[in-house]
């Protein structure tokens, strides 16, 4: 995706010679194991999205019922908003969440495999909407598991695997029953479970971190403040405010 200025692009893809006139915003799709040569006339900023062939075959299978699935090459420029919007999201994740955001890199991840297949497959087909929700039993499995792991990095396959669902039916499943989406459910409980470690007024704010699984104090302050509206410190200083004469000579 070019994310810079205007460019010529020159490209040779297994061979294939094209000169492209590229502005911010265009696109290409490119096989994974072609040969690729690439020469620009001045100074470019790209940002690129590799995505493992057999992630596409995987999920291809659980959407569509098919393994033969394959990406169609567009070695010219093409203009897509989704694929902009997913991939500008997935970049901000990595930025502000590193390695720790699973669910919420899985997600983005399957919702661009299924919008890259269905429109730009060689078999591309509509997605039949999704009916239904959760059943209570099947809601309480999974709002258990994660309440019981928030110290770790849950990822979207292993929340999917509950209630034996794919994990981009499991997604959009998870959004119509909550109104909200897995990764957004799961900071949500980490923050709540961290607003109860802070009212015991005895651990770190790197510990609490820790113990509800953000990767890093700092990580830990950003949602927290997001979701809260103070940071951590202000909101301990508030409890503390918040005590009685006689429980502050107590303290």
């Amino acid at each position: 995706m070019n994310v810079g200025k205007p460019i010529r692009l020159e490209q040779a893809v297994d061979g294939q010679h094209e000169t492209v006139d590229s502005v911010p915003g265009d696109l290409a799709i490119y096989p994974a194991y072609a040969s690729q040569q690439f020469r620009w006339d001045k100074e470019a900023e790209f940002f690129n999205l590799f995505l493992e062939p057999l992630f596409l075959v995987q999920v291809g299978y659980d959407v569509f019922g098919s393994d033969r699935l394959e990406l169609i090459p567009h070695l010219t420029t093409l203009f897509d908003p989704l694929i902009q919007q997913i991939g500008f999201a997935l970049k901000t994740s990595l930025e502000i969440d590193g390695n720790n955001s699973n669910l919420y890199a899985d997600s983005l991840a399957h919702a661009l495999v299924v919008h890259l297949l269905s429109r730009y497959s060689t078999h591309s087909r509509h997605i039949k909407p999704i009916k239904g929700g959760f059943t209570q039993q099947q809601w309480r499995q999974i709002a258990n598991f994660i309440d019981a792991n928030l110290d770790k990095n849950i990822s979207l396959t292993e929340l999917a695997a509950i209630v034996q669902l794919s994990p981009y039916h499991f997604a959009h499943l998870f959004k119509k029953s909550t109104n909200t989406s897995p990764h957004q459910y799961l900071v949500r409980r980490r923050i709540e479970r961290a607003k109860q470690l802070l009212v015991m007024g005895n651990l770190s704010l790197a510990t609490i971190a820790q113990m509800v699984g953000f990767a890093s104090q700092g990580h830990f302050t950003y949602h927290f403040k997001r979701f809260v509206g103070v940071t951590p410190k202000v909101f301990s200083r508030r409890l503390a405010y918040n005590t009685t004469p006689q429980e502050q000579q107590e303290c």
